[in-house]
């Protein structure tokens, strides 16, 4: 199997990359100029916003699988640039699947990666959520991405693209930004423990509940519906299993080795977080065998680990 990567220099790139090549495909992976791979493969320089581009890099590589990976990902970014956001996530999907599309290789699969941030405000008595579950997205990121996804199924109905549609649940691992609730959790204890940050964390809302899925376990889910997914078909990727902030909180302290003070910082509070996510996953497992096997723990205690290192 021979694998091209829309997007391969971010957190999941890497992983993805090393999970393919580990399962011994033929990876290529693009980035932008000022961009690197965070593992080996062939590397192709590409801005998905030059559609022309892409084509002919389809056509140069003939590649049996796409994974369009490349997004502007920020929830807070896309409030202050929403125009880029709608380019990138929008126009830049648009030309990836005019490009899959215009190909001369007729049988490329692709595989959309979107959110679960989709589903926005949800029902309190949706969960856990199915495919099935209308949309309502809360913010101009999750937005763009359920517009790149509709258009994605148009694209396969009326032009009968070979496409598998992803909405991806929240992930996380080593390398990831601490922007993100684990790393940052993590990567303040290991500032704690270096002696470079004062003993005491700050933290936002603890009582929301989330679903946390290891980067290493989403990786693979992308590899098998690659190979066993069903085109036409969304999927929803996570645990199946929503655990609060504090449960993520207490865990991490768990591990730390000195004692820490907990302070609830007003500037990391969401005005209107919806108490609980969680995804209905059992599509995925049905049709592809996946289920997420990488204790929430195990996550904590690596990305702890990573931050320790790289402090």
């Amino acid at each position: 199997m021979k694998a091209l990567i829309i997007g391969g220099a971010g957190f999941v790139g890497g992983y993805l990359i090393r999970e393919l090549s580990g399962a011994g495909w033929e990876v290529h992976a693009t980035c932008l100029p000022d961009e690197q791979l965070k593992a080996d493969c062939c590397a192709h320089t590409l801005d998905i916003l030059k559609k022309d581009c892409i084509t002919a890099l389809l056509n140069d590589l003939m590649p049996d699988v796409v994974y369009h990976l490349a997004a502007q990902s920020s929830v807070a970014v896309s409030w202050k640039k929403p125009q880029l956001t709608a380019e990138i996530n929008v126009i830049g999907s648009i030309n990836v699947l005019e490009a899959v599309r215009d190909a001369d290789k007729n049988d490329i699969r692709l595989i959309m990666i979107g959110s679960g941030e989709e589903y926005g405000f949800i029902r309190p008595d949706a969960c856990p959520l199915s495919e099935a579950e209308p949309l309502h997205p809360g913010n101009i990121y999750a937005a763009t991405k359920a517009c790149g996804e509709m258009i994605g199924e148009i694209y396969c109905r009326a032009y009968k693209l070979n496409i598998v549609m992803v909405r991806a649940f929240n992930h996380s691992g080593p390398e990831q930004s601490p922007v993100f609730v684990i790393s940052d959790f993590c990567r303040q204890i290991a500032e704690i423990e270096k002696g470079s940050k004062d003993p005491v964390m700050s933290v936002g809302n603890l009582s929301a509940k989330r679903d946390f899925t290891d980067v290493r376990d989403v990786v693979r889910a992308y590899r098998l519906l690659a190979e066993s997914g069903v085109s036409g078909r969304i999927y929803n990727i996570g645990r199946g299993n929503a655990v609060t902030i504090q449960y993520i909180l207490d865990t991490a302290l768990s591990f730390a080795d000195c004692s820490i003070t907990v302070k609830q910082d007003p500037n990391r509070m969401r005005a209107s977080d919806i108490p609980v996510i969680e995804p209905d996953v059992s599509r995925i497992f049905a049709d592809t065998g996946w289920k997420a096997q990488i204790s929430i723990e195990q996550t904590i205690r690596d990305t702890l680990d990573y931050w320790r290192r790289n402090v």
